[in-house]
């Protein structure tokens, strides 16, 4: 890959991280169980959500040439118990930025989240 391609892919990646700061409102990342929808422009069932964790604002905390860190997010309390399955990241403003699936997307320590327990999330890097 050569370099110009490596600093193009970076260059989204951070308009993708100043998108994610857009808004009143700090991004949030929220984890669902079951099904995912077929893209992000299908609405969640809110009846499937876990978890909603809050990054702080600024959301990014270091930009390289080879990544970009999100700070982490705040521990919030899991109100239903399920199997995390995938999880929606909205932007300040309350707009769509990705959906991830949970295993491959993102990892989490335990999947399985129990009512009245905590979660939040330590480290995401976006790589080009």
């Amino acid at each position: 890959m050569s370099q110009s391609s490596i600093k193009s892919k970076l260059a989204m990646i951070q308009a993708f991280a100043e998108f994610m700061d857009n808004g009143s409102q700090s991004a949030t990342v929220i984890f669902y169980e079951g099904v995912q929808p077929v893209s992000p422009t299908v609405a969640a069932d809110s009846n499937s959500a876990l978890v909603t964790l809050t990054f702080p604002e600024p959301c990014i905390k270091e930009t390289t040439s080879t990544y970009v860190e999100f700070h982490p997010t705040d521990t919030a309390t899991v109100i239903k118990s399920g199997t995390a399955t995938w999880a929606r990241i909205y932007n300040g403003a309350g707009e769509i930025a990705a959906d991830l699936i949970v295993g491959t997307d993102i990892t989490l320590a335990n999947t399985n989240l129990a009512l009245g327990g905590t979660l939040s999330i330590t480290s995401i890097k976006l790589r080009p």
